[in-house]
């Protein structure tokens, strides 16, 4: 599977989506002790996103080094291999 841009982001909302169907799972049947797991997972990746959105936008637009100018003086020019003459025998 290739991942496409907003890589980090999109974890930390599946995080969220996973905390909040847990969730819905403890509200459908009381389990207290599930109920923090999915408080703390939806908590966790509420605050981490500000950071995955950073994280995916400097991911996005890399710093480039200032390429080199060629100028048309500085070519190099290739010389035509010279013809041999046909050996005799």
């Amino acid at each position: 599977m290739r991942w496409s841009k907003l890589r980090w982001t999109k974890i930390a909302l599946l995080v969220f989506g996973a905390g909040g169907l847990l969730g819905l799972a403890v509200v459908s049947v009381p389990l207290p002790r599930l109920a923090r797991v999915a408080s703390a997972a939806m908590a966790l990746s509420i605050l981490a996103l500000p950071a995955t959105v950073v994280a995916d936008w400097r991911r996005k637009s890399p710093v480039t080094p200032a390429r080199r100018r060629r100028y048309a003086g500085a070519k190099r020019r290739t010389i035509a291999p010279q013809r041999r003459k046909p050996r005799r025998r």
